[in-house]
């Protein structure tokens, strides 16, 4: 599932080619939108919430799109419709640009007024151009209401904050010196922990790819994440991995058992 950063830059992207234009094609290739069409309305704009896309249209309408483990927005210039290809589940044009979204895990229309019932239960978004003192300290406060919850999985929990993923959750670990494996009530500063993920995904948004190290060379991108049998970067111990229960079911875990000792 992408991570946050990853469904801030498709938003922005899909902002720079639709909003502000009439789109003069639409098609929902999904059945229970198969008849929709919003041709003739204006799209106000594209804004991310944690990892679902929002594509609000003139009249109360919204597009909500979500990509999931494979899902995908392409943008091309504008041009005919696109054959029928399966993996297309939905394309929205102007007379400028076509978006068109690959594997979409969710596809669905609903009105402006009522996006908190897709939305409402995420808890702060990290990439929030509000992001400040009061969503990280209500960031922490959720994250704290489960102190028994290991925290690789409470990073996972969108409804503590939005925007981790699995990438994400091993690199904040290990940056934070803390084993995945800890129960949140026994990790040292929480509030540090929120600070870093914040920062971390900010500093990625603008580009694809997660570079955490700062070292841009092949391989050393992440610090664990996908180093399993490796020497870690910082102290040369073999990288482990291994699956953590989460939200929606297991996730794979990296870790430095030296960097990242185990709480006693």
């Amino acid at each position: 599932m992408p991570e946050g950063d990853t469904v801030w830059l498709a938003a922005r992207r899909l902002h720079e080619a639709l909003a502000g234009r009439a789109l003069t094609y639409s098609d929902f290739r999904v059945p229970r939108y198969a008849t929709a069409d919003l041709r003739g309305r204006e799209v106000l704009e594209v804004v991310p919430r944690g990892k679902h896309l929002l594509a609000r249209v003139a009249g109360d309408v919204s597009v909500h799109t979500h990509l999931k483990m494979e899902g995908e927005w392409r943008i091309r210039p504008a041009g005919p419709p696109p054959p029928r290809d399966p993996r297309i589940r939905l394309v929205l044009a102007n007379a400028e640009s076509q978006a068109l979204g690959y594997s979409l895990g969710v596809v669905e229309l609903l009105r402006t007024a009522e996006e908190g019932g897709v939305v409402g239960h995420l808890g702060p978004d990290l990439l929030d151009p509000a992001w400040g003192g009061a969503l990280a300290a209500e960031a922490v406060r959720r994250l704290a209401e489960r102190p028994a919850v290991m925290i690789g999985a409470a990073l996972l929990d969108q409804t503590r904050l939005a925007g981790i993923g699995n990438v994400y959750k091993s690199e904040i670990c290990f940056l934070r010196g803390v084993d995945p494996w800890t129960p949140v009530r026994d990790v040292p500063d929480l509030p540090g922990m929120v600070d870093l993920s914040h920062r971390l995904l900010d500093a990625n948004k603008a580009r694809h790819g997660h570079i955490t190290t700062g070292d841009l060379r092949p391989g050393r991108t992440h610090w664990v994440y996908g180093r399993a049998g490796r020497p870690c970067l910082r102290c040369g111990t073999r990288v482990k991995r291994a699956g953590q229960a989460a939200q929606g079911g297991e996730r794979v875990t990296f870790w430095c058992p030296r960097c990242q000792p185990a709480s006693s």
